[in-house]
């Protein structure tokens, strides 16, 4: 599998054998990425500066100062030099992506609604916002302002035509007690043993992000194999989180202590089973097959009868893939729609076919095309 490959800092790629994956390129990103192929990412993770605009230190009510982000790289002269620098990022991102793929950009009041209207202006369209909800969120100390409890995440589609993006619903609603997964997620911060700290016992990165999230994610808009880029890399969690869900991953960081932090955390990582890692399908991601491909398979043919369950309604399979019911022609399933004076039907689960006296749902030569077209590769 390739995520179990040592992670390095890696000054050039090699397009050829895709050694650019599952290593750390050092460096500022919009450079950094420049040294990727065009299209060969399938989702980008992107926890950029929130530009939190931090005046003097914070003080809890004992006097005690709180460990804010005062760090450099979250430091901007103006909004105008944070917008330049996302929309630069932003293009980075957009060159390397599939054109199916989709991108994560996380936030605070701070920032996103910033990235969210710069990603519109450069053509990425919004498919959710989601709401990280924290169950341990910082106190807002001076009491002047609600309790900042939650960030938000936007996910995008490459382009607006962008169809075929990975959505493993299925697998999250039958996780999610067969509910459909709502855009509001509640997690933790990271605390405790997950964590990254220094021999003194200090953070070794101030916005690491908690595992959960980034697996929530990559469970929700990947799939095993596909390559996420994190753009802003940091202690390493989307790699940790990559490597031990099967996922392939590159990452850009300039700092020389987060990658030396992030290269022994994602070493240590055992990755899941292929058992494990089998994502949920429903009908809706198997391949569509039309009614014509059963006879153009020779698995019917034409003048063949179909019936109902009960053998009360009978028609005849035509060459072109329609059925002849009565006095009326037309689809399998305007031709079930006729036969019961319904508004709908389905007529794979309607129409049956006779094999030696016994009647067979059509949907299960569906099945059979299905099975090829997988052991085919399709």
């Amino acid at each position: 599998m390739r995520a179990n490959l040592s992670v390095q800092s890696l000054p050039v790629h090699d397009e050829a054998n895709g050694t650019w994956r599952n290593r750390i390129l050092k460096g500022d990103c919009i450079t950094a990425l420049e040294k990727l192929p065009a299209r060969s990412v399938d989702v980008v993770f992107a926890d950029p500066p929130y530009n939190l605009q931090l005046s003097g230190a914070l003080h809890r009510p004992d006097q005690s100062v709180v460990d804010a982000v005062d760090n450099d790289w979250d430091q901007f002269e103006s909004f105008q030099a944070y917008d330049a620098f996302t929309r630069a990022w932003l293009l980075a991102c957009r060159r390397v992506l599939k054109p199916n793929g989709t991108l994560w950009v996380i936030g605070s009041y701070h920032n996103i609604f910033r990235v969210g209207a710069m990603m519109q202006d450069l053509g990425f369209w919004l498919l959710n916002d989601v709401v990280w909800r924290k169950t341990n969120p910082m106190p807002n100390f001076r009491g002047r302002r609600f309790q900042n409890a939650h960030e938000t995440l936007i996910w995008a589609a490459r382009d607006r035509d962008c169809k075929n993006y990975t959505f493993n619903y299925e697998a999250l609603k039958a996780a999610n007690e067969d509910v459909q997964m709502r855009s509001d997620w509640l997690f933790p911060i990271c605390t405790g043993a997950e964590r990254l700290k220094d021999d003194r016992g200090r953070k070794v990165h101030p916005t690491q992000k908690p595992e959960a999230l980034l697996a929530r994610i990559m469970l929700a808009t990947t799939r095993p194999g596909d390559v996420v880029l994190d753009p802003f890399f940091g202690s390493g969690t989307t790699g940790a989180v990559a490597k031990r869900l099967g996922r392939d991953f590159v990452g850009v960081e300039r700092e020389d202590d987060y990658i030396a932090a992030a290269t022994a955390r994602i070493a240590a990582v055992e990755p899941l089973g292929r058992v494990e890692l089998e994502v949920l399908k429903g009908k809706r991601a198997e391949p569509r097959v039309a009614f014509v491909s059963l006879i153009e398979a020779g698995l019917l043919k034409a003048g063949a009868r179909l019936y109902d369950r009960k053998k009360q309604h009978c028609a005849i399979v035509r060459a072109d893939g329609t059925l002849v019911y009565k006095d009326a022609a037309g689809s399998i399933h305007m031709m079930g729609r006729k036969a019961q004076g319904a508004e709908s039907c389905n007529g794979w689960t309607y129409w049956h076919y006779e094999d030696n006296g016994e009647l067979k749902l059509i949907d299960s030569l569906r099945a059979q095309i299905r099975h090829a077209l997988a052991r085919a590769g399709a």
